[in-house]
């Protein structure tokens, strides 16, 4: 790979990982706790496009969770549970299941608060699952579905060159 591909592929890992982490911080009372609505998951998507935007994604999770009021745990936990979900994201065929992934994996988070913050498991759990589900399938998979992936050349912008 020549060096300005190398340079674009960085330059757009990059600003996947500055995008989430201002979206999650910028709309901090609705991106931590037990009821969140993280805007920024959306961009979890972007894997399902080119798994080389995973650890754009991670890297973004992680430093959007040095704000969050569980510290350092969230920063491991829930970076953890980004990774496992683009991951498997980057490796389901269809966009629909791949928009259920971060709904699936909720129970890492669901878990860590309730160790933390002594809430209820499940419901905790549920909480998370509801607010993934409604981000992420409910409004990212038509917005990928119907404004990015029928969109040739945003897909071709989109893409990391290898």
């Amino acid at each position: 790979m020549n060096t300005n591909k190398r340079t674009q592929n960085i330059v757009k890992i990059a600003l996947v990982a500055a995008i989430y982490a201002v979206l999650t911080i910028g709309l901090n009372p609705i991106s931590y706790g037990a009821i969140q609505f993280r805007l920024s998951e959306v961009m979890v998507l972007l894997a399902f496009i080119d798994p080389l935007y995973i650890p754009g994604l991670v890297l973004g999770c992680a430093i959007a969770n040095l704000f969050s009021p569980l510290g350092i745990v969230d920063v491991v936990v829930g970076s953890f549970a980004t990774f496992i979900s683009v991951y498997m994201i980057s490796k389901s065929k269809r966009l629909f299941a791949a928009s259920l992934w971060p709904t699936i994996n909720c129970i890492f988070v669901g878990a860590e608060l309730h160790f933390i913050l002594e809430l209820p498991f499940w419901l905790t759990t549920l909480q998370v699952a509801l607010g993934e589900f409604v981000v992420v399938t409910i409004i990212g998979y038509p917005l990928f579905k119907y404004m990015i992936l029928n969109n040739k050349n945003l897909i071709n912008a989109l893409k990391i060159n290898t």
